[in-house]
């Protein structure tokens, strides 16, 4: 099981580490900021400094998710399963808000929120299996 979640956080995380490389490093180029509904290059510059820090929030639930699922894979089970479901809980929730701002945010709620959506999944079977 920590092999599937292992896989399953890994990819939650590339998914977020891009998402953080769009919104802290390449925000002002209009293939990005287009694609997160940006109006203009002006509105992109102003948002910048917003879109940076959101990037960053990415980039550690990134970190948390795999170190999460590494820890739990070597045995540390406890700080990695705590760690490891916090970061990918985390993410999941940021992609029913992201529902919860749109119609039109359905495809993008859904990019970022199933592969954690997966790998709380499981977690939580391997936690009951083992408890």
């Amino acid at each position: 099981m920590s092999i599937l979640i292992t896989i399953a956080a890994t990819l939650s995380a590339a998914i977020h580490v891009l998402i953080f490389y769009w919104e802290s490093v390449a925000w002002t180029r209009p293939a990005v900021w287009k694609r997160f509904g940006i109006a203009s290059a002006e509105d992109a510059q102003t948002t910048r400094a917003f879109a940076y820090n959101q990037g960053f929030y990415n980039l550690f639930l990134a970190v948390g998710a795999l170190v999460g699922s590494v820890l739990y894979g070597l045995g540390a089970t406890d700080a990695g399963f705590a760690l490891g479901l916090f970061s990918v809980s985390c993410m999941l929730a940021a992609a029913i808000v992201l529902v919860t701002s749109g119609r039109g945010r359905l495809t993008a709620a859904s990019v970022q929120g199933v592969f954690p959506l997966i790998t709380v999944v499981l977690y939580i079977v391997s936690w009951t299996t083992e408890h």
